[in-house]
């Protein structure tokens, strides 16, 4: 049975399925959450223009704690749970931190994007399946 199960958030429903799941599957492991700051994403402010890149990373930090906050309290009080916020290409960093922080299964939600991003981005979850040296449980 997995002790330290990874638990990669974006707000997207299919990771509140993949976070309900591992909460249910694996009621004894630590629960670890982790959000990937990526503020090259595209985004563009009012005026058109990409904006300012540390309001960009605030505002993504802010959108992390959200997520963690709302993943904590989906928890039971008496479960452990860890927070890990990254940086980077979400897929990379995803697999760089089974090791880093000694994760025995990855569940993840199916899809975070939709449309062209996705097709722009390929898939996050396909890439983690690929290349984990931990079992990846996907939910859809």
């Amino acid at each position: 049975m997995a002790r330290r199960v990874l638990v990669p958030l974006d707000g997207s429903p299919p990771s509140q399925d993949a976070l309900q799941y591992a909460l249910e599957t694996f009621p004894a492991a630590t629960i670890v959450l982790a959000h990937v700051l990526t503020p090259a994403d595209g985004t563009v402010g009012p005026d058109g223009l990409l904006g300012d890149p540390a309001g960009v990373v605030d505002t993504h930090r802010e959108r992390a704690e959200e997520l963690f906050d709302a993943a904590e309290a989906t928890a039971a009080a008496d479960r452990t749970v860890e927070r890990e916020l990254l940086a980077g290409r979400p897929a990379t960093e995803i697999v760089g931190c089974v090791a880093d922080h000694d994760i025995d299964q990855i569940v993840m939600g199916s899809h975070g994007r939709d449309g062209a991003a996705r097709l722009l981005l390929g898939s996050v979850s396909e890439t983690v399946v690929r290349r984990s040296p931990v079992p990846v449980t996907v939910v859809r």
